[in-house]
This record gives C-alpha cells, sequence and structure tokens, in this order.
C-alpha cells in the first residue's frame, strides 16, 4: 500500500508543470513618445507579444530598471525642446508612469546604484549628469562631465559611475561617494553605449564611428584592448557569467558575440534594421534586440546564436531594451 500511495505521489509532482517562462521587455520607442511592453516567452517555442503600450515624455530614448524591478526610468530626450527636459517613472506593478523627474538638457543614458537609492543620467546637451535621489525623486548634484554625454554604466559594487561622452572621446569616472570626477579616460570615436563587466575588471565601450570596443581596466582607468567590431557599434551586454558580449551594431544590421576571454569574435547575427538596444536574459537564455529602422524587436537563443522569434511593429523607432524578469508566476524569462 505504501508503494502504491508513493508512486501515486510522484506521479501527481511529475504531472506539475514547471514555473512558466516569460517577462516584460521594456522598449522606448523614440518617435511615438512611449515605451512598448513587450511579454517574452522561453522555450520551447521562445516568443513574445505587444503587452503594453505606455506614453511617456518627447522622445524617450533609454530607460534602466530599478534593483527592486519596481520601477522603470525613462529618459526623454526631447530633442530641441526647451530645457529642463524629463525622466518618467513607470510602476512595473501597473504599466502606468507615477512621477516625471526634472533634468539637463537633452538626457540619454541612465543607470541605478546597485542599493536603488541613486540614479544617474547622462544629460547630451548640457554636459553633465544628473543625480536623482530616488526616494525622494529630486536631482542632488549634478557632475559636469565630458561633452555630449550619452551612456552611463555603473560598477556592481556602485563605487563609480562610467559615462561616454562623444564629442570628447572619452569616459568620464565619477566617484559616486562624491560625485567627483577621478578620471578622464580617451577612447575611439564618438562613443555611445558602455557595459561593466559582472565581475567589475573592466569596462566595454561601443565607439560608434571608430567601429570598435574599447575595453577599459577599472583598475588603472586606461584601456587595455581594442576589439574591431561591426559597422556603427552602438550598444553592449554581456551574459550573467560575463564569458560573453553581444554587440549591436546599428550600421552592419547584427549581433556581434565576443568571447571576452579573448576578445575574439566567435560569430555575427543578422538581425533586424537598425539595432541599437541589446539586453541578455538573467539566466543567460536568450538575448533581445531593439532594431530602429524595422522597428522591430528580435529574440536570440543563445545556446544557437540565431535568432528564434522576431516581434513586429512595436513602435517607431524602438531604441534600447530593459527585462523585467520578476513577475508573479514567472520562472524567469530563460
Amino acid at each position: 500500500m505504501l508503494r502504491l500511495l508513493a508512486a501515486f505521489g510522484l506521479a501527481i509532482l511529475s504531472s506539475v508543470p514547471a514555473a512558466a517562462q516569460f517577462c516584460d521587455a521594456y522598449v522606448p520607442t523614440h518617435k511615438s513618445n512611449s515605451v512598448a511592453v513587450i511579454r517574452t516567452f522561453g522555450g520551447p517555442t521562445p516568443g513574445g507579444t505587444l503587452q503594453d503600450v505606455i506614453p511617456v515624455g518627447i522622445q524617450p530614448l533609454s530607460a534602466a530598471l530599478s534593483p527592486d524591478k519596481n520601477f522603470v526610468y525613462v529618459t526623454n530626450s526631447g530633442y530641441l525642446m526647451p530645457p529642463p527636459n524629463t525622466v518618467s517613472v513607470i510602476s512595473t506593478a501597473n504599466y502606468s508612469v507615477v512621477a516625471t523627474i526634472s533634468v539637463g538638457h537633452f538626457p540619454i543614458g541612465v543607470a541605478f546604484t546597485p542599493s536603488g537609492a541613486f540614479a544617474y543620467v547622462a544629460n547630451s546637451s548640457s554636459n553633465d549628469v544628473s543625480v536623482i535621489n530616488t526616494a525622494s525623486r529630486t536631482v542632488v548634484a549634478t557632475v559636469g562631465v565630458g561633452l555630449n554625454p550619452w551612456g552611463v554604466a555603473i560598477a556592481p559594487n556602485g563605487a563609480f559611475a562610467y559615462v561616454t561622452n562623444q564629442a570628447s572621446n572619452s569616459v568620464s569616472v565619477i566617484n559616486t561617494a562624491t560625485n567627483a570626477i577621478v578620471a578622464t579616460v580617451p577612447v575611439g570615436a564618438n562613443p555611445t553605449g558602455l557595459t561593466v563587466t559582472p565581475n567589475g575588471s573592466f569596462v566595454y565601450v561601443a565607439n560608434y564611428l571608430s567601429n570598435s570596443l574599447s575595453v577599459i581596466s577599472t583598475a588603472t582607468n586606461s584601456v587595455v584592448a581594442t576589439i574591431a567590431a561591426g559597422t556603427r557599434p552602438h550598444a553592449i551586454a554581456f551574459t550573467p557569467n560575463g564569458g560573453t558580449a553581444y554587440v549591436a551594431n546599428d550600421g552592419s544590421n547584427d549581433i556581434w558575440v565576443i568571447n571576452t576571454a579573448t576578445n575574439a569574435v566567435a560569430t555575427t547575427i543578422p538581425v533586424g534594421n537598425g539595432p541599437r538596444g541589446v539586453a541578455v536574459t538573467s539566466k543567460g537564455g536568450y538575448v533581445y534586440v531593439a532594431n530602429r529602422i524595422s522597428n522591430s524587436f528580435s529574440i536570440i537563443d543563445t545556446l544557437s546564436n540565431t535568432v528564434a522569434a522576431t516581434v513586429e511593429g512595436i513602435g517607431v523607432f524602438p531604441e534600447a531594451v530593459v527585462i523585467n524578469d520578476a513577475l508573479s508566476g514567472s520562472g524567469g524569462c530563460g
């Protein structure tokens, strides 16, 4: 009898499905003045559907997810609009804007400190970085950097913020404890996106007009390697273990896959036209790409490094990708 009960119990357990794999990808659509929310699905059949469209400010360009995953901050660049420009704060619970924060002129890049206490916003036309206290949702400091800052990335330990300066061909290093510039690192021409490796040892910088990546050592704040990339590299994302970098090449309509141990290109993946945003899921199974000219969203399977699905018609000029995998009932998105 006990054996029968045990067998019956095992049968019940085996019939319980594993947690569904899905998450939300937030994609600022520059010319639609909105953020598309794409509900993505993992295996065995990866895909995605348009979940919601959230109106934000004028010409959104970038976004970041708060560490507690409750909010998405979206920069509204407001090109040719008078300053100050704004950051929209979206609640991930109900897909609505719950606050709007005034920052500098033409805000682009945004990143959170690991604690979530502050968000750093690069303002391209005012040549500075706004530091937002996320509790009060106010700017508590303004840091002057180089000319036309674009991207922001923060070290995993939160000690430093790295900012690309397009017109200065450099990266400013900000001590987040003092909000003072502690180093300026020369890189290639017209740097845009940048990302810190998960172990915090290096910063990879996309040099848009040099068709290259600069690799900065965070120990010395100097360039230790230069990697040839595709045409107009724009954004970079790492797998969770840091072993692979995915680079969105806006001009060659592809993603380059780089082995970070050797800094060699492992393969090239064709995607839509004008890929500008790239993000890797928290488990490393998929890469999401925002294709600006195709107005589409590519889902890459990292096992095969091929496009597994494409979501069309997500808005006009999708620019960036932010992934929220902390959804009720979800086992993540792979």
